[in-house]
């Protein structure tokens, strides 16, 4: 049988000011937020400082209308060039297997400092050749201002159960990390790390809708920024239970502007699922194996292609 794949280079030639803007866009917000409570904290007089934190607050609660025609011009212009700034290689093995108005799950590894090359992902990115996509993230993003407005508009949603399957019933492809920002309490200088043998929710629901899942492993990603981590089980202990990530990374000049590195993003095959309303433990388990053997081969397969014939890739 012939292989059928579809690889696109995302490296047109782009401008500069719209390339470090839509950066600053998906990955910066955070610090500006910082930036803005800092400023108000030490420069600003007690009522000017009280009226920047309630118009913060203010725009944690208003809500987000994540159909809007601003939104859907900057979530576009911030996927173009972003992807064009690495450059992103998104290769997708078997591109007729999937059926644009049909909805899949994807398991994207892995997490990183940040999953930044999943935006390659997005419906209006143009490259997956699926109609509608959201991607699951900590809900914890949801309560930061101005990064709440752009990764909803990028087609972002908190990460909850309910919000998985009225997406998915909606007929959207949701696109997760399944180590999520726990995996990088387990992160190593020396190989790739993918936290998934407690990370079952996402198949169970897979299986419950009897949609397919769909492993893609990102290369280059963990390049991408400097981290340090602190070391000692007792340190890591503490900040798990602190809900807080013992981790300080940074990218050029010590910015939130990461390192111009090539990501090479590897769409594996579907693996098709028939519909359990109700599956067992022990069903679960072995649909999760078959996931977890896939992501591997996967790596295995296209890590020489991706300029990393000598990397390691541990599931813990």
């Amino acid at each position: 049988m012939k292989k059928v794949f579809d690889e696109f280079s995302l490296s047109e030639s782009t401008n500069s000011f719209n390339t470090l803007s839509a950066l600053a866009l998906y990955l910066g917000t955070i610090h500006f937020n910082l930036a803005l409570i800092l400023f108000a904290t030490f420069f600003l007089p007690l009522s000017k400082s009280l009226l920047l934190f309630g118009l913060l607050f203010v725009l944690v609660l208003i809500p987000v209308n994540q159909n809007s025609v601003f939104g859907r011009k900057l979530s576009k212009y911030i996927c173009n060039h972003v992807c064009t700034y690495f450059p992103i290689t998104l290769h997708i093995e078997e591109a007729k297997a999937f059926h644009p108005n049909h909805a899949y799950v994807f398991g994207y590894e892995p997490h990183s400092v940040f999953p930044i090359g999943i935006v390659a992902l997005a419906d209006k990115a143009g490259f997956m050749p699926l109609a509608k996509t959201k991607f699951l993230a900590s809900s914890a993003v949801f309560y930061i201002p101005f990064l709440r407005h752009i990764w909803t508009w990028l087609g972002f949603t908190p990460v909850t159960k309910r919000n998985f399957i009225s997406s998915l019933e909606a007929g959207y492809s949701c696109i997760l990390v399944p180590g999520g920002i726990r995996e990088t309490f387990f992160m190593e200088p020396s190989c790739e790390i993918a936290y998934l043998k407690e990370r079952r929710g996402f198949v169970r629901v897979a299986m419950e809708m009897g949609l397919p899942l769909v492993p893609v492993f990102c290369f280059g990603q963990t390049k991408v920024y400097k981290w340090w981590k602190a070391p000692g089980k007792l340190i890591q202990n503490l900040a798990r239970a602190m809900k807080i990530i013992p981790l300080l990374f940074w990218g050029i000049y010590g910015s939130p502007i990461p390192f111009k590195y090539p990501l090479y993003i590897v769409v594996g095959r579907p693996i098709e699922l028939e519909k359990n309303p109700e599956p067992t433990m022990e069903q679960v388990a072995k649909v999760h194996n078959q996931f977890v053997e896939a992501l591997q081969d996967l790596f295995d397969r296209h890590k020489a292609h991706a300029g990393y014939i000598n990397l390691e890739l541990k599931i813990c």
